[in-house]
């Protein structure tokens, strides 16, 4: 197992970890969780021994193979299958044991170097390395290609890939997410449920640590807590120990101020100087405990738009791709073609679709960034965009300070910018960006110099301060920590606009989109279901590709057959079937009678199945209502321990919920098969 006992770690003068204590057993799956700038990052480094710790003890067992995620962008024109198949560490060696046997011409050596060879998974390794490259999103044309030929984020993806294909006992993956879009994080979702090892994620992803952690370890105030469950679960049990803390804290308090009463009222009476002396000493012995400190929350909100057109743009046998510069052709590649559609005033739009299949492409399109192909894009009177592009650069200058970009944001919009609503002199730019987090010497900072985090609250906060009416949201929450993708997701649900959203994140996706457009085979059309139907659709067509993959091996091995073997059809199979016998006549009152059985044994067959599809359907708005009035009710200030309460009983409503919806599906189909039976 790996523990740490009272580890102090130092990076340069900042204690990020101060007596620290926390233990993982061999197989566990711990989501390693805590602000940005908590330590998680530094844990990391020493759990892979690129740190040592300051104090205390850190044990981990030696023989231990550990897999990780390079950091380095590949530069290599080795193919994409070889590069992956050289993360195989046991391959290597034994590949390795194999020349050095056959270089000294030793035959008991070279036995033993081909067993190991067969039992390091030669056979099948190319097999192994590019149902792992088709998982994480890459095509069958191009498992060969090589890899300086793909742009970073594909070869982060590669890097991603080599990991896994090493066989580890620790795995160990910081942001494994950031670069994958949502087909690939399904497929890696389930590949890392099947991981026997023992793993440490960090993310600030929460679908995709619910679904592959079962211990959470909490960095905060330089220690760390283990939580024992996903992060639901230790968001349930965090608030839960917090109200019991503030709880205990003001019982202290009361009992403090019960002895500080009677030592201050009996302290100068000769018959009362010793029970106050008792009284003073049992305070200096009590260990104090403390108040709640929460973090700060960060929170934002959209201003109501001046107008809302509808619709808000109308798209008319529209395409959508890049056109060449003339100095290289002027060619055309369209991605996306011969799309007719409106976006209406309050809608929210998940955009669905794979990498490469155009979701960029539209989304830029919409946000001029880039000029329609072929087609009509009709914008509404007083349409107002606000895009958050994929890239924070593409709008950011990394040689400016946030005020600047406030004050050219301010300059460039010019009437339209006071028309917002929004103060265009300096000191309210600044008071602006405070409210963004950026105060004192960060609103004069380079953005080049500033995190991901950071870039993209500045992206925030210039679009908000535009006062748009629609949203283009292009993968916004990759840098973003779990406090500001839910302020981020509270924001959104309050804005009385319209929302396109790209994203990988579930969670986000869930809480703001109601309806879904799929970006696939050149069009985009509605995607008829939720995220649950779209993640099944994905693992089905992922299942698809990997049987055409195996399918195109087989097929070489498939023409070396000889034709004989080949099996001819048996000469009784070529003879007529008899002819079946016809069916007795039914006289018609007897079929009349036997119809009018059949359907009252259907509908008593039926009727427990419908009458708990009934009460689930009145269960489940029993706990909309419910979890409605709550929402309602955290609107108040209300002391924490209610707060904690609210809290828990919310997830409670989410959680019986979601089980309700499941069961009502799963009485759904089972009556569907019923009816079908009895047809």
């Amino acid at each position: 197992m790996i523990t740490l006992r009272n580890v102090t770690l130092r990076r340069g003068t900042k204690v990020v970890l101060d007596q620290a204590n926390a233990t993982i057993n061999p197989g566990e799956k711990v989501g390693l969780v805590g602000r940005n700038g908590a330590g998680k990052s530094s844990l990391f480094a020493l759990l892979q021994g690129k740190l040592h710790e300051d104090g205390g003890e850190f044990s981990w067992p030696r023989q231990w193979q550990l897999a990780q995620v390079s950091q380095d962008m590949p530069e290599t024109d080795q193919p994409c299958t070889e590069f992956v198949i050289d993360g195989d560490t046991r391959l290597a060696a034994a590949r390795a044991a194999v020349e050095q046997a056959e270089a000294s011409d030793d035959g008991e050596a070279m036995a033993h170097a081909y067993t190991d060879l067969h039992d390091a998974g030669a056979h099948d390794a190319p097999a192994r390395a590019q149902a792992l490259l088709l998982g994480l999103g890459f095509q069958v044309n191009e498992v060969d290609r090589p890899v300086n030929s793909f742009s970073g984020g594909w070869r982060m993806r590669l890097q991603l890939a080599r990991a896994l294909m090493c066989p580890s006992d620790l795995l160990m993956l910081d942001e494994p997410t950031n670069h994958l879009d949502l087909d690939a994080l399904v497929w890696l979702e389930s590949w890392l449920k099947r991981y026997a090892g023992t793993m440490v994620v960090i993310s600030h992803d929460r679908e995709f640590l619910d679904a592959i952690t079962s211990v959470t370890l909490h960095i905060e105030n330089a220690k760390i807590t283990r939580y024992g469950g996903n992060y639901s679960r230790f968001e349930e049990m965090r608030a839960e120990a917090m109200s019991q803390q503030q709880a205990s804290f003001a019982r202290q308090q009361d009992k403090i101020a019960h002895l500080q009463k009677f030592i201050a009222r009996f302290k100068a009476k000769a018959s009362k100087a010793k029970q106050a002396q008792s009284r003073v000493k049992a305070l200096e012995r009590m260990e104090k405990i403390g108040p709640v400190l929460a973090d700060a929350e960060f929170t934002f909100e959209f201003q109501e738009p001046a107008q809302l057109p509808n619709p808000m743009l109308s798209l008319r046998d529209a395409s959508f791709g890049y056109r060449a510069s003339a100095e290289n052709g002027g060619s055309v590649t369209t991605i996306v073609h011969d799309v007719t559609r409106s976006v209406l005033a309050g809608q929210r739009l998940g955009i669905l679709g794979a990498n490469g299949q155009g979701k960029s492409t539209f989304v830029k399109t919409v946000a001029r960034d880039l000029p329609l192909l072929t087609g009509e894009l009709t914008e509404g009177k007083g349409l107002n965009i606000g895009y958050f592009a994929q890239q924070e650069l593409d709008v950011l200058r990394p040689d400016e300070t946030p005020l600047e970009h406030m004050i050219r944001l301010a300059r460039d919009l010019g009437a339209a910018g006071a028309l917002s609503g929004q103060g265009t002199r300096e000191q309210d730019l600044r008071n602006f960006l405070g409210r963004f987090q950026f105060s004192g010497d960060m609103v004069q900072q380079a953005v080049g110099s500033m995190s991901g985090g950071e870039k993209a609250r500045l992206v925030l906060c210039m679009i908000v301060w535009q006062r748009p009416n629609l949203l283009l949201l292009d993968e916004p929450t990759n840098h973003l920590d779990l406090a500001t993708r839910e302020a981020l997701a509270m924001a959104l649900n309050e804005f009385e606009g319209t929302v396109m959203l790209v994203s990988h994140d579930r969670a986000l996706l869930r809480s703001v989109c109601d309806e879904f457009w799929l970006v696939s085979h050149g069009g985009i059309e509605p995607f008829d279901g939720d995220l649950d139907d779209y993640q099944r659709y994905l693992l089905d067509m992922a299942k698809q590709k990997r049987e055409a993959v195996q399918a195109a091996q087989r097929a070489p091995a498939a023409k070396a057959e000889p034709v004989a073997a080949v099996a001819s059809p048996k000469p009784e199979a070529a003879k007529p079937a008899a002819a079946a016998p016809s069916a007795p006549a039914v006289n018609p009152a007897e079929q009349r009678r036997l119809e009018a059985q059949r359907r009252q044994q259907l509908a008593q067959k039926l009727k427990p199945y419908k009458k708990e599809l009934a009460e689930l359907d009145q269960r489940m708005a029993s706990l909309q209502t419910e979890g409605a009035a709550l929402q309602q009710k955290l609107l108040s200030a209300l002391p924490p321990a209610e707060l904690a309460q609210i809290g828990k009983r919310l997830k409670g409503i989410e959680d019986e919920t979601a089980a309700a919806e499941l069961r009502w599906l799963e009485l759904s189909e089972q009556i569907e098969a019923i009816e079908a039976e009895a047809d």
